[in-house]
This record gives structure tokens, C-alpha cells and sequence, in this order.
């Protein structure tokens, strides 16, 4: 299979084809000119008793960052798991936040053209940075992961570019609350009005029995059934709570949602007149009103009396949106449900697609006992026996489906990626057929890209009954266009080539196609060298032998010196075609798109 996939051709080609060997072809090893040695390999460092080893290290962190760096994984072995996590909770968010990217890149934009402005590409954009290069890695990982739960997307917009700048500011919220206490992370997600827009309960009016109208239900009905609390009673271990036919009880009805929709009437974008009626109706007009917190208009507020899930608002004839949402948050994050069921999707989302009943309950006590912390919902994710024992490798139903995201994210941060803007100019990656198919905050509904208890029809995972929710998006046009997409990046990069598209290059470059001196480039001269290394920084020493054995013999095929002695120009095509080569079998292997 390797061998179908490497690059063959003369000096500078840069297509794919299948190689092919004849009897006069000369099998002689490269001349090296560099020491294959790599900065800050973390090899040579002894963990001391008791701490993690390279393996343990990188696997922690491919769990809980955006892929590993040397640099971490050198950090962990030094001071073990919890230290790290204590490091990464008392970091600060990144420097520059994601709305400041969008505004920054607004004014490079309208430079160059009054009559453009930023997108939802530039918080794509803004995404990828702070991926790659954020030193709170577990910030960004945690927010990410709860993006996905609470789900906006600009796939939808209401307001034009103000809505993508809300965007960017609804990913520095998730940012703000990855560590905080879940009621106030609620609080902040009812509020923002990116998500009023997305789930139209912003200008949503009260009850008019004259005329008909009754308040929009959309919101109500999710923060249930997907932020809060779920479709179903839960056990603290996640397992289902059952009626005397062995059914499960449903956490709410149909009046739950009515009563609770009336919570979330009166409310609009903060605007300059206040709190009047030309406020409330008045269309969105500029970018603050996308990124400030929504406001209660009074007079648009349900005064009915306001029943759900136990809890009762009393009827009022000058009702506040502020007190009864109080009440609301109070219901929803007092639920016993919030713990298994928050808890159980952000392990899929770190660690593991079907973690036990042992596991989901230890991480729901963890949350209870803390008051609803995530910083204590985090921790008990990352270092729960079942997260961190290393058996589990031999398990076919322990890990994940890396999802296209962080299959790519670990490329770059492993291979020092560089952007020449600074700015990391990806934008939409959502296309299956040529990119990732997926891209941050861009999920085609409030389901995002895929549910957590999605089974894949005739598939051994579902004959097994294991859940496999990145696998809702992977058919086989998803399966070509991640390669093809991989291929072009690791070839010649990827990302806008800058803001004018007058650049030479793509944007975002690894650094051995910048770097003629790279170590990686003279690691090919030893071709089993450089698969160990790929296999220790990308799949924390998975690599099954059968696969890496195929990988050398496809790279080390490939030699593209035509005379003797090889000139410079044939000894670094060599290198480069092996270095991609390699990768790109490495990256497209089904053992590396699955973390375990």
C-alpha cells in the first residue's frame, strides 16, 4: 500500500505515482552532510521514578492539547501530570484574543479595500493560531471540546460580519470559562448574542393571546436537551435511569420547555438608545452589539407565571428577565444530570468515545464534589486511572476517532508549522471532498458535526454496540479528500496567500520545507530512524512494526541521484520526497486517525 502512495520522479518532482524498481537501479545510501539530531528531543531525558515516560508524556498531551511539542512532553516528564495541569490552569488566556485577531485583520483587509471586511475565515484564522502557538494548551483544547457542546456556528448568520466577530468573541468566552464553574459558563452562553441569534430568542416577545403568538421555543428546548441536562434521567455512573417497563425516564416534557421558554423572552443586543422599543427591534448595526452581553427588556417579558423542571417563576405585572433567568440557571446547573452528562461528552471529546459507567461516575463526583467546577471536571477526565493506563492500548474498545481537526492540529505543532502573516491564514476547511471537513464553529447544526452517540450503520464498532461520533462524518469522499488535502500541505503548505493573495507561498509553511538545514531533512538518510521518530511524536510509539517496516521500505526507495557522485540538488530532492513521503503515509494511516 505505501509504495502506491510515495513520490517518484526526477529531480524537483512533486507528483504521486506508484514506483516502480528495475535492475539497473542502483540502491546506494545518501551521502549525509548534517547530524540527523533533533532540538529538544526528549529522548535523553530520564524521567525520574514515578514520572512519566516519553510514550506516557506524549500520549497525555495528545489527550489534552493540540498535539504534543518536544518542549511539552520534556515538561511533563520533568514535573509529571499534575504539576502540568496546575501549570496550565494558572496561565493565562492567550495575549491576543480571538476578537482582537478578527479586528486586526479587519484593518489589514479594509486597507487594502474599504469595501471588504473580515469573516468568518479571519476566526478561523484566529482559531488555528491560537491552536498551534498558545502556550495554554489545555485552555484552548477544553474550549475547543466545548464548543462542540455548546454549539454556535457561522455557517448561520444573522448580522453579517458583526456575527463572525461574535464568533471570535464567543470562542475567547469559552476560553474565559474552561476552568470556571458551570453555571456561570451557562450563564455566559445564554447570554452572548451570538447565541441568541443562532437560537432565535433574541427580539423573542412574550405571549400575545389576542393574537396567537407564543414565545420561541428553539432556546429552551436545547439548553436542555444539549447543555444542560440531556434527553433522559441519568444515574451518576451516565447509564440510564428506568420506569417500572425498564424505559428510560425523560429528564423533561414538552411543559418543561414552554415554561422554560418563557424565561428567555425580552431579550435584545445592547444598543445606544437603551432599553427602548426601537433598541429591541432594531437590526444589528455594529460589530460591539455582537460581542456584549444580551439585555432584558422588560416590557417584552413574559409576567406569566413560568413552571419547569420543579422550579417556579411567579407571575408578575413588571416581570424581570434578570430574576427569572436566575432561577432558570439555578434549576439547570443544580440538575443531577449535568455532571454524567457533561462530564461523559467531554471525555469523548479528550479521551476516550466509550468510557465506562466507573469512569463517567468518578468524573460526575469529581464535578459534584467541587460545585460544579470544570477545572476539577477536567482534571478528573486527564488523570483517572482509565485515562492514563497504558494496558489500555491493547483494548479494541478504548480511544477515539481523532477528528479531522486534530489530526491536522498535531502535524503543525509537531513539525514547528510557521505562518508568514503571523496570523495563520486557514480558512474554511469544511469541504470533504478537498480539506478536512470540518472547521472550528462551522458545524451545520446545533448538533455539530457529529453526535456523541452516533454508531455507524454496519460497521464492526456498531456489531460491537461502541459509539463512534467522529465517524459520522467519514465516507469515502472525506477518506480521499483528507489525503489529498494532507498531501498538498505537507508538499507546499497551506492557508491564503496573504491578505492580497500577492504572496509567493501559502501561508502557513512546516518548517523543513523553510529550513534546508532541518534535522528532520537529514533523518532521512536513515529511513527506520526517521519513522521512529514519526512514530514516537505522532503516535506515542503505536506504530504497529508491520506498518513501519512498510513505510521504510516505500521511502527508502525512493532515491533521485542520477549521477555519481550525486550533486547537492539530487541529495535534498532525496530528502525531501522521503521527509514527505513519510509523512504523508504516516499521517494517512487508519493507526494514526485513531487516539487511544
Amino acid at each position: 500500500m505505501a509504495a502506491a502512495l510515495v513520490a517518484c520522479g526526477g529531480s524537483g518532482a512533486d507528483h504521486w505515482g506508484a514506483c516502480e524498481t528495475s535492475g539497473s537501479a542502483q540502491a546506494a545510501t545518501v551521502t549525509p552532510v548534517a547530524p540527523a539530531v533533533l532540538p529538544a528531543a526528549p529522548a535523553a531525558v530520564t524521567p525520574k521514578p514515578g514520572q512519566p515516560t516519553r510514550q506516557e508524556a506524549t500520549r497525555f498531551l495528545t489527550q489534552a492539547t493540540f498535539g504534543p511539542t518536544q518542549a511539552e512532553v520534556a515538561r511533563v516528564m520533568a514535573v509529571g501530570y499534575q504539576a502540568w495541569l496546575t501549570e496550565q490552569f494558572a496561565l493565562p488566556a492567550s495575549a491576543t484574543s480571538h476578537t482582537a485577531a478578527w479586528d486586526a485583520a479587519n484593518r489589514a483587509i479594509m486597507a487594502l479595500d474599504a469595501g471588504q471586511k473580515a469573516s468568518s475565515g479571519e476566526v478561523s484564522s484566529s482559531f488555528w493560531r491560537q491552536a498551534v502557538t498558545s502556550p495554554d494548551q489545555l485552555r484552548q483544547r477544553v474550549a475547543f471540546a466545548l464548543s462542540e457542546i455548546f454549539v454556535v456556528s457561522t455557517s448561520d448568520s444573522c448580522g453579517g460580519n458583526g456575527y463572525s466577530r461574535g464568533a471570535a468573541g464567543y470562542l475567547d468566552m469559552l476560553g474565559r470559562q474552561a476552568f470556571g464553574h458551570y453555571r456561570d459558563l451557562l450563564r455566559s452562553v445564554a447570554l452572548h448574542p451570538v447565541m441568541g441569534c443562532y437560537l432565535t430568542y433574541f427580539q423573542n416577545q412574550k405571549e400575545d393571546m389576542s393574537t396567537g403568538r407564543l414565545p420561541d421555543e428553539n432556546f429552551a428546548r436545547e439548553v436542555m436537551q444539549l447543555f444542560s441536562i440531556g434527553l433522559y434521567q441519568l444515574n451518576q455512573d451516565g447509564s440510564f435511569k428506568l420506569d417500572a417497563s425498564s424505559q428510560p425516564l425523560e429528564a423533561y416534557t414538552a411543559s418543561d420547555v414552554s415554561g422554560l421558554a418563557k424565561v428567555f423572552t425580552g431579550w435584545s443586543l445592547t444598543c445606544a438608545e437603551g432599553l427602548t422599543a426601537s433598541c429591541f427591534f432594531s437590526n444589528p448595526s455594529w460589530p460591539e452589539q455582537f460581542v456584549s452581553d444580551l439585555r432584558g427588556f422588560s416590557p417584552y417579558h413574559s409576567g406569566a407565571e413560568k413552571r419547569f423542571l420543579g422550579a417556579v417563576v411567579p407571575a408578575s405585572a413588571q416581570p424581570s428577565p434578570e430574576a427569572a433567568l436566575n432561577v432558570a440557571l439555578d434549576t439547570l446547573s443544580a440538575h443531577p444530570n449535568v455532571g454524567p452528562f457533561i462530564g461523559k461528552q467531554l471525555i469523548q471529546r479528550l479521551v476516550t468515545s466509550n468510557p465506562s459507567p466507573a469512569y463517567v461516575g468518578r468524573v460526575a463526583s469529581a464535578f459534584k464534589a467541587s460545585g460544579g467546577s470544570l477545572r476539577a471536571m477536567v482534571s478528573a477526565i486527564l488523570l483517572d486511572p482509565e485515562a492514563r493506563d497504558m494496558s489500555v492500548l491493547a483494548s479494541p474498545s478504548f480511544g477515539k476517532v481523532r477528528e479531522p481537526i486534530l489530526r491536522f492540529s498535531a502535524v503543525l505543532r509537531a513539525f514547528e508549522a510557521r505562518s508568514d502573516s503571523g496570523m495563520f491564514l486557514i480558512t474554511t476547511t469544511t469541504d470533504p471532498g478537498d480539506s478536512l471537513g470540518q472547521s472550528a464553529l462551522a458545524s451545520p447544526s446545533v448538533f455539530n458535526f457529529f453526535r456523541p452517540g452516533y454508531v455507524k450503520p454496519g460497521s464492526l464498532s456498531a456489531a460491537a454496540k461502541l459509539a463512534t461520533p467522529e465517524l459520522q462524518i467519514a465516507t469515502e469522499t472525506s477518506a480521499a479528500g483528507y489525503v489529498n488535502f494532507m498531501t498538498r500541505f505537507i508538499w507546499s503548505g497551506t492557508g491564503r496567500h496573504g491578505f492580497d493573495n500577492q504572496a509567493k507561498r501559502a501561508d502557513v509553511q512546516l518548517d523543513y520545507n523553510l529550513n534546508p538545514n532541518s534535522p528532520w531533512l537529514a533523518m532521512t538518510d536513515t529511513p527506520a530512524s526517521l519513522v521512529d521518530e514519526l512514530n514516537q511524536r505522532l503516535m506515542y510509539g503505536t506504530m504497529p512494526t508491520a506498518l513501519k517496516s512498510e513505510i521504510v521500505q516505500a521511502i527508502t526507495a525512493l532515491d533521485f541521484r542520477s549521477s555519481m557522485p550525486p550533486t547537492a540538488e539530487q541529495i535534498a530532492d532525496t530528502r525531501r520526497h522521503r521527509l514527505w513521503s513519510a509523512l504523508l503515509l504516516t499521517v494517512a494511516s487508519p493507526e494514526y486517525q485513531v487516539q487511544k
